[in-house]
């Protein structure tokens, strides 16, 4: 299986799905952190990946995505995008909207 059809098994495999540096109880950078205290705050249940544990995922999400940063926000499949379209989403309320209609 190469590193597209790994992502693309990943993605069909939850709803809302976190690419990100770290964990969500050990992230390892301040975007990350702040990405997980978002979906945290919208009650998502979701699925993360440390790209830093795997530098093929980290590379072939870039290509994937065509998005050269993380973390990585994912529903249903699709690139919601990464830290600051996740606040600016949860400041205007879309942010819980989206993840509560994806978790329905």
């Amino acid at each position: 299986m190469d590193t597209q059809d790994k992502i693309r098994e990943q993605l069909s495999a939850d709803k809302v799905v976190l690419y990100m540096k770290g964990t969500p109880k050990f992230p390892q950078c301040g975007f990350s952190a702040k990405a997980t205290q978002l979906l945290g705050a919208c009650g998502a249940k979701y699925t993360s990946y440390d790209i830093l544990s795997d530098p093929e995922i980290r590379q072939g999400l870039k290509e994937y995505s065509n998005w050269p940063t993380f973390p990585q926000l994912y529903l249903n499949g699709e690139l919601v995008g990464g830290c600051d379209i996740m606040i600016e989403l949860f400041k205007n309320g879309e942010l819980q909207k989206l993840i509560a209609k994806a978790m329905g």
